[in-house]
């Protein structure tokens, strides 16, 4: 059987390949070995290892990093401890591949373990671009320590090709989180309401504001004006947040989200994960996604609502007509609200296409995944174009 091991560190990229995951449990040809590590044992964060236990999956190991500060020095220390802790868990291990998704800094450290104990990666969504975060180079990085490749548009392909990866490894497939939404039963809102014991209502912002973290010292002032601009109508509007990730000078978004929640308990709710049901109903309900998350750009159209995307992270990112453009300024954003929440441009996110949409995602990543020949798939050529 071929053992395929599974790497996550965070909420948002569990509930992207957990449908995955579950296909590569039950199939009588794989052995899935799940490695959890970062957010998902922190307290702070909402110990969502406890949801991958609930969907009834067995985590082989648990990976203790994260430092309790967000700051460049804490990150980098972070990521030593995950390669430390990676490598004993690949020492135990010694899966036949290594599936990582995204950009995040722990999942370099994961790709670079694997490279190093000679285990081949699938690498899921490479190709695409976020100028305004690091995760945009961490990705590129990941994309060179792998061998399997799958991305969610044919542009982002094209990229991996253009860094030199052989064309017949790399997949376009679409975006996971889409394809997930068609399979994924969302709650009664009245249900939703009640598992968070806070009124949404009719009308209700999805909120998520992570920092720019190619910009420096920019998250408090973006932050202080993301809110401000929010309370002008949150008398109109209740406000739903998701804090962001444990990223660098996220506890200053963190702590400014908090301090509003508590002052405006009635009109604003925030907590650290939804989790996947959750979030995917919220995002049938929301009248609009604010905020900075690639997920207002991949799934969010595919729920038909505008989304209003705020300053740099996501920039470069491909994007549908749902989505509007702002920069990370009080009157930016307060101007991009008044847009999205117009009759007009609700009515354009409603009839719009999602880029990031193709059928049969998961099923695709999983015919590849569980039978491309591994045996000399290391040795990697790099590939240029006639």
């Amino acid at each position: 059987m071929r053992k395929i091991c599974f790497f996550t560190g965070t909420r948002a990229e569990y509930g992207i390949m957990s449908r995955l995951m579950r296909m590569v449990a039950d199939s009588p040809d794989c052995e899935i070995q799940i490695i959890a590590t970062n957010m998902h044992l922190s307290p702070e964060f909402g110990l969502t290892y406890k949801e991958i236990e609930a969907d009834g999956f067995h985590i082989n190991k648990k990976v203790e990093m994260l430092l309790s500060s967000d700051t460049a020095n804490g990150t980098v220390k972070s990521m030593g401890l995950a390669t430390i802790g990676f490598a004993d868990a690949l020492e135990d291990l010694r899966p036949d591949l290594a599936v990582i998704l995204g950009d995040r800094y722990e999942m370099l450290c994961a790709a670079q373990s694997c490279l190093i104990y000679k285990i081949p990666v699938a690498h899921l969504f490479g190709g695409e671009v976020t100028e305004g975060a690091y995760d945009d180079a961490i990705r590129h990085a990941i994309t060179k320590l792998s061998h399997l490749h799958f991305t969610s548009t044919e542009e982002y392909r094209q990229n991996i090709i253009q860094m030199g990866e052989q064309p017949d490894q790399v997949f376009h497939v679409g975006a996971l989180g889409v394809n997930n939404i068609k399979n994924e039963p969302v709650m009664p809102l009245q249900e939703l309401e009640q598992s968070l014991n806070f009124p949404l209502g009719e009308k209700f912002l999805l909120v998520t504001f992570h920092p720019v973290t190619m910009e420096t010292g920019t998250a408090a002032k973006q932050c202080d004006d993301l809110i401000h601009s929010l309370a002008e109508i949150n008398n109109e509007y209740q406000l739903l947040f998701t804090l962001p990730n444990s990223d660098t000078d996220g506890r200053i978004i963190i702590s400014k989200v908090n301090d509003y929640v508590n002052r405006h308990s009635d009109k604003a709710f925030a907590i650290s994960s939804l989790g996947k049901k959750r979030y995917y109903s919220a995002l049938k309900y929301a009248t609009a996604v604010v905020g900075n998350s690639s997920s207002g750009l991949v799934e969010a159209p595919s729920f038909h609502i505008p989304t209003l995307n705020i300053g740099n992270r996501q920039k470069g990112r491909t994007r549908g007509i749902s989505v509007v453009d702002v920069p990370a300024t009080y009157y930016g954003i307060r101007d991009g609200l008044r847009k999205v929440l117009s009759k007009e441009f609700r009515e354009t996110a409603y009839n719009s296409t999602n880029p990031y949409e193709k059928e049969n995602t998961v099923e695709n990543i999983y015919k590849v995944i569980s039978i491309w020949p591994l045996a000399n798939i290391l040795q990697k050529h790099f590939y240029t174009e006639p």
